[in-house]
């Protein structure tokens, strides 16, 4: 365990060996790591523990700089243990080097089924029970955190006192076909208030469409640059920035001359790069919405067809923008791009899997005991808002504050807004809080759903 003092915090690095697979704990065991948090001038209190789960699947916790709102107000009242899950970060990575251990495809893909939810969530467990014995800790669950911790209050509520979800409330009945019905209308909406806000921006990403179908691109690491793959840029149209970043990257793609520039091409590489984690974004993207028997059988990328809109070339033809996509992942990028490619076989597995083993159980979800508040966010294009309504009326005790002032990252962008005002609608929860804190009158402007 290594301690480490920076802008005012005290970092403790905690690394725990858990069982890959949780069913046979005397099974191959991997590393989870976790950071611990607490401010420099609360050492001496006997704080609570805060559990943070953030976005993904396939994501590292974040690695704290020293300005983030959240946080600094966050460490008033907890002391924060931020996760690496599996697969991530410090956690046993899952990478290239993997398949040089597990050569067969039918063998990486059983080795990938044990990264969801379920078994994060029994990590956790194991990782609160070594820190604090029996006592609960409480969750703030940001994203695919938010899907984590309801799949917590389903296996093992009596793990936690209380539940914060940001951006993060599944839709705990759909099916990855219901899912990404929802989701094509969201992203088309983002696509039209971009090019309502840059109506330029139009005729650029229509030149830059032509010329990728007609000519082959290599972008710097080595994936060609597709009409689909220049698409795809449009994950970033769900966060505070992303529409300003998509505009600058349209701005000047040619620099003067007849073929997209180095500078253009780098930056969309870039992009790219950030829009995911490592490969168990793309592996399990879609098996985040998987239970019970129905294989997902990639289904971001038949349900597309459903939305012809999404046709580039058709676009082209007919005069029509070109729309971006969403957070979707599609067979293709297994096939171009050279870091998924050697998962190929691995991921045509997983998407054929036939039965996946349940996130959520309805019946103690509907007779829950835990406290749990959460943002759900109007116009978030990556978990829909009418399928995150729907589960907060299955949750009982869920408070639900709807918003349309932040997007899908007010967590990060806000300033500790949105973590202020989720902690004090948990102050004002009627089932109290086994962690008393100082009571935070709530903003008219600001009342719960």
């Amino acid at each position: 365990m290594t301690t480490s003092r920076r802008c005012g915090m005290v970092h403790v690095d905690h690394t725990f060996s858990v069982p890959l697979d949780h069913q046979r704990p005397a099974s191959r065991q991997i590393q989870v790591y976790a950071r611990e948090i607490h401010a420099a001038d609360q050492a001496g209190r006997d704080l609570p523990w805060l559990l943070f789960l953030g976005g993904g699947p396939g994501s590292a916790g974040p690695r704290p700089m020293g300005g983030e709102g959240w946080l600094n107000y966050a460490l008033r009242n907890f002391r924060v243990l931020i996760l690496d899950q599996r697969g991530t970060g410090r956690s046993t990575p899952v990478d290239r080097r993997l398949l040089a251990q597990l050569r067969d495809p039918g063998a990486q893909a059983a080795y990938l089924s044990h990264f969801r939810a379920d078994a994060i969530v029994r990590d956790a467990e194991m990782i609160r029970r070594t820190l604090i014995g029996d006592r609960p800790g409480s969750v703030l669950g940001q994203s695919f955190g938010g899907l984590c911790t309801i799949t917590y209050l389903s296996l093992a509520p009596h793990g936690l006192a209380e539940a914060f979800i940001t951006g993060g409330l599944p839709g705990v009945r759909a099916t990855a076909d219901e899912v990404y019905r929802a989701l094509y209308p969201r992203v088309t909406i983002k696509n039209t208030d971009h090019y309502d806000r840059f109506p330029g921006d139009v005729d650029q990403a229509r030149a830059i469409a032509r010329y990728l179908r007609d000519q082959r691109v290599i972008l710097p690491s080595g994936r060609p640059l597709t009409i689909e793959t220049f698409q795809a840029l449009g994950n970033i149209l769900g966060g505070t920035d992303g529409s300003l970043r998509l505009h600058y990257l349209l701005e000047d793609p040619f620099a003067g001359g007849t073929e997209p520039s180095d500078a253009f091409l780098f930056q969309v590489d870039r992009e790219l790069a950030d829009v995911a984690g490592g490969p168990l974004y793309y592996l399990l993207h879609e098996a985040t919405y998987a239970q019970g028997t129905q294989a997902t059988l990639w289904s971001a990328q038949r349900i597309r067809g459903e939305f012809p809109a999404f046709d580039a070339a058709a676009a082209l033809d007919s005069g029509a923008p070109v729309l971006f996509t969403g957070e979707m992942i599609y067979p293709w990028m297994f096939d171009t791009d050279p870091v998924l490619h050697p998962f190929r076989q691995a991921a045509h597995l997983i998407a054929e899997r036939p039965a996946w083993p349940a996130l959520y159980d309805i019946d103690r979800l509907q007779g829950n005991t835990v406290p749990v508040v959460a943002a759900i966010y109007h116009d978030d294009m990556y978990l829909d808002r009418d399928l995150s309504l729907s589960t907060a009326q299955i949750i009982h005790g869920l408070r639900p504050w709807l918003t349309d002032e932040y997007p899908h990252d007010g967590l990060r962008t806000s300033n500790g807004a949105v973590w202020e005002h989720l902690l004090a609608l948990m102050d004002e929860h009627p089932w109290g809080s086994s962690h008393p804190r100082p009571p935070r009158p709530l903003r008219s402007a600001e009342r719960p759903a």
